[in-house]
């Protein structure tokens, strides 16, 4: 795998998407592209060419896993890695991620200031 530094973000909920946005760009120095919904990443996804898809997992619409069936369905994404964060981390509930294809999962609430390191956690333990 390269190195980690483009992540294309995806969370409905303002409030977290400025929390992590910040937590990304400037705790841990990645060039983030956000969108606020599955629809919009599929609109941008393949013009930022993201190392790493970041999911939320509930949202309106498209959920994290459609979003995620959507974006994997496009030739230049189909091996992209991806991380869901969620509430929703009972081991049956991380299973179903990871059977999704997912390398990991981050709970919901995460700590802003250890988000970027767990990222990169994730990222060298499926690299190596």
């Amino acid at each position: 795998m390269t190195a980690l530094k483009r992540i294309l973000y995806v969370e409905d909920e303002p409030d977290i998407r400025a929390v992590a946005t910040i937590a990304l760009e400037t705790v841990g120095g990645f060039d983030l592209k956000v969108c606020s919904s599955g629809e919009e990443a599929l609109a941008h996804a393949v013009g930022f060419q993201p190392d790493l898809l970041l999911l939320d997992v509930m949202m309106p619409g498209m959920d994290g896993p459609a979003t995620l069936k959507a974006l994997k369905a496009l030739p230049e994404l189909v091996n992209t890695p991806v991380i869901f964060m969620t509430a929703k981390v009972q081991p049956t509930e991380i299973a179903e991620y990871k059977a999704l294809g997912a390398l990991d999962v981050i709970a919901k609430p995460f700590d802003p200031m250890a988000l970027a390191d767990q990222i990169k956690n994730i990222w060298q333990q499926a690299a190596s």
